[in-house]
């Protein structure tokens, strides 16, 4: 553990005089994320009291004192994440507006606070960009690439990016307005009572912040917002039974909720109930949509992961 002081100078922001001062004392460069967990972690005094606040005003002459555990601040949980690089094969449809393709599960939709991470957005553009690049070789400034919806780590399918900007606000409205219809396949071990059901209930967040992210059956009076998803029996194997949900609204893990709320967690998913697997047993299988362009209705299928096989 190391104590640095630095003395303000001015009137400034905490998060910001760490910012100019620590990476010259740790000699190498920091994270804004990392710079506020410090804080947040009672690491940083000022005028010998502790702050957890980064937005914390520190005026001219103070002195602040920051505890580093160099070793801790520094180490990166490395996520079991797999290692993916889009090719033709998972290219489901794409013209010069819009591209969808096949998101494997155990990979990230988008960028995180793990800034090694990598992502499906990333490996969109890294494809992109290489096609680009047998075109005009001296090609410098990788292909514009939008993100208008997001699937969960472990879910896998169907997913759409835009590839130009005068694309977005038509696949925005499609998501917002629900004009876009999505259908998911689901394993689970237990059936609902009917082959065919429809769960309506207004949900939100239910865990205390700090903890892990859990959705559930909110109130409206606390915040919960309607959701709505019908499930309807598809086939069954030795195994598991696989049902057809095409959620109506578009709640995070709604459907993930409304199946634990029946009493049939998802296989794997342990977060709601579901018995422990390789993944959580969740697959976009198909996204219908009218074309942010000719507005003609496209519908894009993803099979089925070999896991959901008997």
């Amino acid at each position: 553990m190391k104590t640095f002081k630095i003395l303000s100078e001015k009137k400034i922001r905490l998060d910001e005089l760490l910012r100019q001062n620590l990476p010259l004392l740790l000699k190498t460069e920091i994270s804004n994320s990392k710079i506020r967990r410090l804080i947040v972690a009672g690491a940083v005094s000022v005028n010998q009291k502790q702050v957890f606040v980064p937005s914390f005003t520190v005026f001219a002459k103070s002195s602040v004192f920051v505890s580093v555990d160099e070793e801790k601040l520094f180490y990166e949980k490395q996520p079991d994440d797999i290692k993916f690089e889009l090719t033709e094969k998972n290219v489901l449809f794409e013209d010069e507006y819009i591209i969808v393709v096949n998101k494997p599960s155990h990979f990230p939709t988008e960028k995180s606070m793990v800034e090694t991470r990598d992502n499906l957005h990333a490996a969109v553009v890294r494809y992109l960009f290489a096609r680009q690049k047998i075109q005009n070789p001296n090609a410098k400034n990788p292909p514009y690439c939008g993100i208008m919806h997001r699937l969960d780590r472990d879910t896998s399918g169907v997913i759409l990016f835009t590839k130009k900007r005068e694309a977005n606000a038509a696949c925005h409205d499609m998501f917002e307005q629900h004009t876009a219809k999505k259908t998911y396949v689901a394993a689970i071990l237990k059936e609902p009572a009917s082959k065919k059901i429809t769960v309506d209930f207004p949900m939100g967040r239910i865990s205390p912040k700090g903890q892990s992210a859990k959705w559930g059956k909110l109130s409206e009076v606390k915040g919960g917002l309607k959701s709505r998803t019908e499930f309807e029996f598809f086939k069954a194997n030795s195994r598991f039974f696989l049902y057809y949900c095409k959620p109506l609204t578009g709640r995070t893990h709604q459907i993930r909720v409304h199946l634990a709320s029946l009493g049939c967690p998802i296989l794997g998913d342990e977060l709601y109930g579901g018995k422990p697997y390789k993944r959580i047993m969740l697959h976009a299988v198909s996204l219908s949509f009218p074309h942010p362009a000719t507005k003609k209705i496209i519908t894009v299928t993803a099979p089925l992961p070999d896991e959901f096989s008997d």
